[in-house]
């Protein structure tokens, strides 16, 4: 954080909710349309980083 940089603390009932969308058979849905199973489903995902493959020539 810069010297002269304040930190901003808001209350929850200040903050605005963040809608997260997901790539279902193709097409984008609001993770919050799907059923609670689904809902599950997507918490229960692991998220993974793929490493950079070495390509030789």
């Amino acid at each position: 954080m810069q010297p002269n940089q304040q930190t901003i603390h808001l209350d929850d009932s200040e903050r605005q909710p963040c809608e997260v969308w997901t790539r279902v058979m193709g097409y984008h849905r609001p993770v919050a349309a799907f059923n609670p199973g689904k809902q599950q489903e997507q918490k229960d995902r692991k998220h993974f980083i793929e490493r950079t493959a070495n390509h030789r020539e």
